[in-house]
């Protein structure tokens, strides 16, 4: 590879994480890039963020496409220095896929990836996405560089190369088609295939409008469906017919992002987790007379009814610290019940790219209002896709309001590696006995799932009753707290 030119990597974007996709690019080839410049948007487990290049020059090549999964220490984008001659990339080796030949780097290419760890140390590489290099010229906020990812390449073959499909279908000067996550998860609602657009944004960008021109279109005739396979355990290709059910099948969505992440969790959840649930009907009617009266008194600054809840389920940690644990299994086979010395306590959100956890820190230490402010903080970064990696996998406790998707009750699956979840229904009039006499009431119903590991029956039942009490009584149980 030239000297001229500089690749920068998918760099390793923390917690654990080892792959991205790849949304949309913020240049083209020939552009101009300065340091810290946002040149693409990549989508990861836990949010939506954007890369800054750590170079200045031209770009010279884009090592991906829209929608593609880029694993970390990959190549992204490769730039020419400034005043560097262009540089054309060079023509795919005829040999096997070096990257999968499994053959080991040579100390050149060991002394190359040195090279490049140093230049990140000293600020010519932004390995931390979002917060710019402490060299930049843009400057910007700061956080703990996490490990470097070691890529093992083949001495041999040029860096520029090392995803020859990729560079071979590239359109130079021209922006990837695929768009915004919103624009396309419309696209995949609708069953619209995004390879049968003409995007009409700039450089041929694929905007919300002409995915809506696509879906009101009338339908070409449907051929003929070709005849069931026989029975198969590959999986049928959309269009096909499925052969276990004889149905065509309409869609196939790769299983990524979020979604993975969540599926995997969930998947963990239930196969380690011993769960059992409880469950309980609350009179929820004082605590809604109290938060009226106050907002009577400051309309605009009166916690949710969630922020109240969230005070009550703290307060109940502390009092049954065994459901603000881990359970932990060593190596030999060992296995703890780790505490802890505060409660972050996670709430469950919607988004578009789909249920999120974020976590309110250290909890236990705020008031209702400031739990509410966090709250909806925290909501508003979850489903812009800008919720750090530390936001949404530090809880300690998991808080579910389902009640708002107007369900009264759930059989919830713990938060791994949390060990307990308390879930919160709708609040709906129902008869309820007052002193003896029927009345009208607005009742709720609590459900805590929790890790029969890490205590009984006994101490899950006491913590969901302190918390429904203080619902039943939120005057007197604020008043203790």
């Amino acid at each position: 590879m030239s000297s001229d030119m500089q690749v920068f990597r998918l760099p390793d974007l923390g917690e654990g994480l080892t792959e991205a996709e790849l949304v949309n690019w913020l240049v083209a080839v020939g552009d101009q890039v300065k340091v810290d410049q946002p040149i693409a948007e990549v989508e990861t487990a836990k949010s939506m963020v954007e890369v800054p290049s750590p170079y200045a020059g031209t770009v010279a090549e884009l090592h991906g496409e829209a929608g593609q999964t880029l694993d970390v220490g990959k190549p992204l984008i490769s730039i020419a220095r400034v005043g560097a001659a262009p540089v054309a990339p060079e023509a795919p080796a005829a040999a096997e896929d070096p990257i999968s030949t499994g053959v080991q780097a040579s100390a050149e290419v060991s002394a190359a990836a040195e090279t490049y760890r140093t230049e990140e140390k000293a600020g010519s590489g932004n390995v931390l996405i979002g917060y710019g290099t402490p060299g930049g010229a843009t400057g910007g906020r700061t956080r703990p560089r996490k490990a470097s990812v070691a890529v093992v390449e083949p001495a041999a073959v040029p860096e520029v190369s090392l995803e020859p499909a990729v560079a071979g279908t590239r359109i130079p000067g021209k922006l990837s088609a695929v768009i915004s996550p919103l624009v396309r998860k419309m696209a995949r609602d609708h069953g619209v295939s995004l390879d049968s657009i003409e995007g009409s944004g700039a450089s041929g960008l694929i905007m919300r409008r002409d995915v809506e021109a696509a879906i009101s279109a009338p339908e070409a005739p449907a051929a003929a469906p070709p005849p069931a396979p026989a029975a198969s355990s590959a999986p049928a290709a959309e269009g096909s017919v499925d052969g276990r059910t004889g149905l065509a099948v309409s869609a196939r969505t790769p299983v990524r992002g979020v979604r993975k992440a969540v599926a995997a969790n969930m998947t963990k959840s239930r196969s380690e987790i011993p769960e059992a649930t409880v469950w309980v009907d609350v009179d929820a009617t004082a605590l809604l007379d109290m938060r009226a009266k106050l907002k009577k008194r400051s309309p605009h600054d009166t916690p949710g009814l969630l922020a109240f809840i969230a005070r009550f389920v703290t307060a109940g940690l502390k009092k049954y610290p065994a459901l603000n644990t881990r359970f932990e299994t060593g190596a030999d086979g060992s296995q703890e019940i780790v505490g802890f010395d505060g409660i972050n306590l996670g709430f469950a959100a919607q988004t578009d790219r789909g249920l999120v956890v974020p976590s309110i820190r250290n909890a236990h230490t705020m008031s209702a209002r400031e739990l509410d402010a966090e709250i909806r903080r925290l909501t508003a970064v979850a489903r812009d896709g800008k919720a750090t990696p530390t936001e949404l996998g530090s809880g300690t406790f998991t808080l579910n309001n389902y009640g708002v998707f107007g369900v009264d009750g759930s059989a919830a699956i713990i938060n791994y590696p949390e060990v307990a979840m308390l879930g919160v229904g709708r609040i709906i009039d129902k008869p309820w006995v007052v002193n003896g006499e029927l009345a009208v009431r607005k009742v709720t119903e609590l459900t805590l799932a929790f890790d029969h590991r890490v205590c009984d029956g006994e101490t899950a039942a006491g913590f969901l009753r302190y918390v429904a009490d203080a619902i039943e009584n939120p005057g007197g149980a604020l008043a203790d707290m």
